[in-house]
């Protein structure tokens, strides 16, 4: 069996000279698939993302993309690589217009970016209406967009978001997950960790539950959604 595209491989790891939060954590995805990382307040789920992302130290297991050992690559290497991350606060630049946003997140390209930004105005069209606009005046959920598509910007080959959804209300909840199935029907693989674990493992391909900085549960989003005790444990029910 191939592995998948990009894995965080029994990563056991912390902050600094802290505790391990991570505890042989395991998580991956596929191209054009839909990963999530769901689980209770506390769980590890934000360190599991960062470590793949390459902003903890990892004392032991590995982070591997496309084929490659990067545990050892800073974060800003990482995107180079092809990571796309998407943290879940101060993810904009609030005083530059919506379009210097977009422009930001090209800075790691030569070529022209035109043809990327207008495929980000057509999954956004909000943005193209909003583009000379400062981003800090957006709503909360038209912020989230701005950070997407700036990440998208670099061309990732992977996109990672931190609870994309938080503090949005439930009909832009819908509105973003619906973009972020666009995004991966254009073949990026998507890590998402998100706090709304019901509605997120309903889109999700593969999905993974973590209590403790360890996998709990992992499977399809159908498949936990149907477990009785992911649902008795994290879905109310």
């Amino acid at each position: 069996m191939s592995e998948p595209f990009l894995i965080g491989d029994t990563m056991t790891g912390g902050y600094g000279k802290g505790p391990d939060i991570l505890h042989g954590c395991t998580i991956a995805v596929e191209k054009g698939e839909i990963a999530v990382i769901v689980g209770p307040n506390g769980a590890g789920k934000s360190t599991a993302m960062k470590a793949v992302f390459g902003m903890l130290n990892v004392h032991s297991g590995s982070v591997r993309l496309d084929g490659e050992d990067i545990t050892a690559l800073s974060p800003q290497d990482r995107v180079i690589k092809g990571m796309g991350f998407v943290p879940q606060v101060r993810n904009i630049f609030g005083s530059m217009t919506v379009e210097e946003n977009l422009e930001m997140g090209a800075f790691i390209r030569n070529d022209d970016i035109k043809q990327t930004m207008e495929q980000v105005y057509e999954l956004f069209p909000i943005l193209r209406d909003k583009r000379n606009q400062a981003a800090g005046e957006l709503s909360g959920g038209q912020r989230q967009q701005v950070a997407v598509g700036r990440a998208l910007m670099t061309q990732p080959k992977v996109l990672m978001l931190d609870e994309p959804t938080a503090g949005v209300s439930p009909i832009v909840m819908d509105e973003l997950f619906d973009r972020i199935i666009e995004v991966a029907r254009t073949g990026i693989p998507i890590l998402m960790v998100e706090q709304n674990a019901r509605q997120a493992l309903e889109i999700a391909d593969k999905a993974y539950v973590l209590v403790q900085g360890t996998n709990a549960h992992t499977g399809t989003g159908k498949e936990l959604l149907a477990n009785p005790e992911v649902r008795a444990s994290f879905l109310g029910g």
